[in-house]
């Protein structure tokens, strides 16, 4: 484990994104006790940061701008938080996913969509320091599901390369589905490979990969489930095994927010939005099997982060950023009352 404080960035709604937040802003976490601090970098002004992804080679970091003129941002490192060149369209209504390409040329970018807009998956290509260039690719999905006022339409969740990084997957919480693409590394486009049908109604919103990449991980928010999906790396297909709830919470209205799994392969954790509690569960085989759960520290909890032994929580609606520690069984404890964090919606660590 280190010992030296790791950096930690937030992102939250702004004003005109519905929230009170500031953007992105930056933290200290002191990976040997858990404790959070704000760092001394200003916070970035970032319209409706929901979703924040680092460059894997440079010191950059993309961000959502979740509104329903839908647009990316990057931002550099460079001793504090600046722009680097203009935010430029997601390609959809409200952002609210992306991810960079391993080999660090292209941004990919899940859009949600609204009531009247389909989801689509875009791609932008990346200049050498990490500033955004131009789209090269927008694929639209189609589909709606049996949930009323969820389901009319199709709703892309998230986006992410598979651990071989041979396919891109894309959640569809509207469409039931989670579609497998091919990217042209060299064009920059979207080839769809594959559709992988999800349970009617479950409302697949992320993914998480055991350590192999043989098995995969599903948060189901419609149906307040946590699915174990085999994963065939030759094809990009997936095939559900079993299927737990997310929560043991009765007589509440649960969504399952953010979804990691353990580097062991050992454990998954999952964020519950309703019970307001983070549930952790044992890979029995194919099997998930619930460990209990605790508090998340808030209300709301969105975004989830594994960080040197700790979960980072971000509780949307109470303003607050929990942290839990992971303990060796895979259960979690609560060793410092969270920090205040206006309408933050997720954490990344440096």
């Amino acid at each position: 484990m280190r010992t030296n404080p790791l950096t930690v960035l937030i992102g939250s709604y702004t004003q005109d994104s519905g929230g009170d937040g500031p953007g992105v802003a930056a933290l200290r976490l002191d990976p040997t006790t858990g404790q959070l601090s704000y760092d001394e970098m200003a916070p970035l002004p970032v319209s409706g940061a929901s979703f924040l992804a680092a460059h894997p080679s440079l010191a950059v970091v993309y961000s959502t701008n979740e509104t329903e003129t839908g647009t990316v941002s990057a931002v550099a490192l460079d001793g504090g938080l600046s722009p680097l060149g203009d935010p430029m369209s997601s390609g959809g209504a409200n952002p609210c996913h992306l991810t960079v390409h391993p080999d660090g040329e292209w941004l990919l970018t899940a859009n949600y969509g609204s009531d009247t807009a389909p989801g689509t998956v875009a791609v932008h290509r990346l200049g050498a320091d990490g500033r955004l260039l131009e789209p090269t690719d927008l694929v639209v999905h189609h589909g709606a599901g049996p949930v009323a006022g969820r389901q009319e339409g199709s709703h892309a969740h998230q986006v992410l390369v598979d651990p071989a990084g041979r396919f891109v997957l894309a959640t569809d919480l509207g469409a039931d589905a989670v579609l497998t693409y091919r990217l042209d590394t060299f064009t920059g486009t979207l080839e769809r490979v594959a559709v992988n049908p999800m349970r009617a109604g479950s409302g697949p919103r992320h993914l998480a990969f055991a350590a192999g990449g043989d098995l995969v991980f599903s948060a189901d928010e419609l149906s307040s489930t946590v699915t174990c999906h085999r994963y065939a790396a030759s094809d990009g297909t997936l095939t559900a095994l079993s299927s737990v709830p997310a929560t043991t919470a009765k007589d509440v209205v649960n969504q399952p927010g953010g979804i990691v799994a353990s580097p062991c392969g050992r454990f998954v954790w999952v964020t519950n939005r309703g019970a307001d509690t983070v549930a952790a569960f044992r890979l029995a085989g194919s099997a998930l099997e619930p460990l209990g759960e605790v508090s998340a520290g808030g209300t709301w909890p969105r975004g989830l982060a594994l960080v040197d032994g700790h979960l980072l929580v971000a509780n949307q609606h109470s303003g607050s950023l929990a942290v839990l520690r992971v303990l060796h069984d895979g259960t979690l404890t609560s060793p410092h009352p969270p920090i205040s964090a206006p309408s933050v919606v997720c954490a990344l660590a440096l």
